[in-house]
């Protein structure tokens, strides 16, 4: 009870002032009169005060319990003292007044009548009063002030939500133009690289394959001549890049949450405290993204749909995950349906090997949890690649960039699947950057075979096209990652890191194209998984998973059935027992059975 009349504003204290002068006036009235009075003072006086208090106690439960109780209790009081005092009717108009204000609905049609018709009959008849006519004007004036100051009340709570709407609305605008453009310089930054940056490695490598054609001293000089100026103008381009890139990807993750959340309050005017555990760590640029999109749609549905007015931000920096929780106070929900915004948290999440998760219930508010796993750096630690492309230009530009970094080293190229297979014997790569279209074989082919003779190398797909049925294809082949040629070397190298860890990275664009493609799929295939197993939303490769698991098979041992990675494998086999609402194996395969999506 406290706590709801913490959140009182003024018009509440305006009613419940009208309630407590007019009940003190009745009071001490009684007391001048007591001589009059026909029943004993302490039992009226009782009856004054809880006509005060049981009515106004209802209220903060239900409006429907109040206007009822206070029919009954304050208009019987109102009877009693009429049959006395002829006058004494007059209280009543209080109590009319506040019924008024607080009709709500479709209550008015009957409060009304009952107010200003029903109680003046009543009183004229067992009171014997002969003023029926004036007393119902009366109450009618009163509920009509009543009433009036009831549209004025909800006239203002309805332009207050529409002010706080229009404030959050303005700043997710905000946050959502600085993403777009924080997105755009990157697509920019991209597309420069891709068009340019490449062009002029490929020319570097060009110049350099023409050096020993050259005869004369003055031809070897122009060579280096030009070979400086490209060296030089790349160089620059690279600067130029770097400076197009957001100020906000420069910020500490740590740093740019907070700035947003103390954007987010001063805005929304709702209180966002922020909590962090643990030393922060550097994180690539993707997991930033996620984590700042994660908040920032968190932060608007607390206030837009749960009407919160505090919300606790928790960013923990663990051994081996990050994560972020977000906690809000506000009304919460009996049966959550995810809308477009997490979806897209969710799908980024996926990206790159973690989960979002939401938990709420009707009166407990909401809590979102976003977990990616950290990528620890690799000290000491080389990865042997093998480069397979059928254009020598591109595998020459590949090697320069990915030996730049010291944890990168290329110990092959292989112009088609093939040649990339026998050097896979010879050389034994940790990691293949396989490209698709080759003569020969291609790099579909070459996956599975790669994947059938060596499993634990892992297969990183570097395409130039997005094609939905062939990514597909690729990753049923075993392949462990498809991205495009057009990325950053910097996003290359770490995609190379996540992916020789165990993940599985698919392109952002690719991957909005597979889900819809999957959830097309899955319309289409519905039928066929039996209607308990659509209750739980499982998809057919899940269930497949389970299929194994349920026969006892650990996840290294499915993960080479199905030509998985180990870590697709336990985020399929994860999802699956979310989806359930089991916590381990065991439990998943007894409720499987007991579902019957397992025979």
């Amino acid at each position: 009870m406290f706590e709801t009349v913490k959140q009182w504003v003024w018009y509440d204290w305006t009613m419940f002032a009208f309630r407590f002068i007019g009940s003190i006036s009745l009071l001490f009235t009684t007391l001048q009169v007591h001589d009059h009075i026909t029943l004993p003072l302490w039992v009226v006086i009782f009856w004054e005060l809880i006509a005060f208090s049981v009515p106004w106690l209802c209220l903060l439960l239900n409006y429907k319990y109040y206007l009822l109780t206070e029919i009954i209790i304050s208009g019987g009081l109102s009877l009693y003292l009429t049959s006395l005092f002829p006058e004494a009717y007059l209280a009543f108009l209080v109590s009319i007044f506040l019924i008024a204000v607080n009709s709500a609905h479709q209550s008015y049609r009957w409060s009304g009548p009952m107010t200003i018709l029903l109680i003046p009959i009543l009183i004229n008849v067992l009171a014997h009063q002969n003023n029926y006519l004036i007393m119902m004007v009366h109450n009618g004036l009163a509920y009509a002030f009543g009433f009036a100051f009831h549209l004025l009340v909800v006239n203002h709570q309805q332009s207050e939500i529409i002010r706080e709407q229009n404030t959050v609305l303005e700043q997710y605008l905000s946050q959502i133009e600085r993403i777009t453009l924080a997105e755009e310089r990157n697509r920019l930054s991209t597309n420069l690289h891709d068009t340019i940056g490449h062009s002029f490695t490929s020319i570097i490598m060009g110049l350099e394959t023409l050096r020993p054609e050259l005869s004369t001293e003055v031809g070897v000089q122009k060579l280096d001549s030009l070979l400086n100026l490209a060296r030089k103008s790349i160089e620059e381009i690279r600067g130029y890049l770097h400076q197009i890139e957001s100020p906000q990807e420069t910020l500490p993750l740590l740093q740019s949450l907070q700035q947003l959340g103390e954007e987010f309050q001063a805005h929304a005017k709702v209180h966002v405290r922020f909590r962090s555990f643990g030393e922060e760590y550097p994180l690539p640029k993707q997991a930033k993204m996620t984590f700042f999109r994660c908040l920032q749609e968190s932060l608007t549905n607390a206030v837009r749909h749960g009407q919160s007015t505090e919300i606790t931000v928790s960013l923990q920096f663990e051994q081996r995950n990050t994560r972020l929780e977000v906690k809000d106070n506000g009304k919460g929900m009996e049966k959550w349906q995810d809308g477009f915004g997490l979806n897209a948290m969710k799908e980024r999440a996926m990206n790159l090997q973690g989960q979002v998760s939401v938990f709420t219930e009707p009166g407990e508010g909401t809590l979102v949890t976003c977990t990616l796993p950290r990528q620890v750096a690799l000290h000491d630690e080389v990865i042997r690649l093998l480069i397979v492309d059928d254009q020598l230009f591109i595998r020459e530009s590949l090697r320069t960039l990915l030996e730049g970094y010291k944890d990168l080293q290329v110990v092959g190229l292989a112009e088609d699947g093939v040649q990339a297979i026998e050097i896979c014997g010879q050389s034994q790569p940790q990691l293949v950057l396989m490209d698709l279209d080759m003569p020969n074989m291609d790099g579909i082919s070459a996956s599975k075979e790669i994947k059938q003779k060596w499993p634990q190398i892992r297969i990183l797909i570097l395409t130039t096209f997005q094609d939905t049925e062939q990514a597909l294809e690729v990753l049923r082949s075993g392949a462990d990652g498809y991205l495009l040629k057009s990325m950053e070397p910097r996003e290359l190298a770490e995609s190379i890191r996540l992916v020789y860890r165990g993940g599985t990275l698919i392109d952002q664009d690719m991957s909005h194209k597979l889900f819809e493609k999957l959830e097309m799929d899955k319309i289409e295939t519905e039928s066929l998984k039996g209607k308990l197993s659509e209750n739980y939303d499982l998809t057919l490769r899940e269930i497949e998973i389970l299929q194994y698991v349920s026969k006892g098979l650990r996840y290294k041992t499915i993960a080479s059935k199905l030509y998985l990675s180990d870590g697709t494998v336990r985020n399929y086999a994860s999802s699956a027992y979310m989806k359930l609402g089991v916590r381990n194996r065991e439990e998943a395969v007894q409720k499987a059975l007991e579902a019957g999506i397992l025979k």
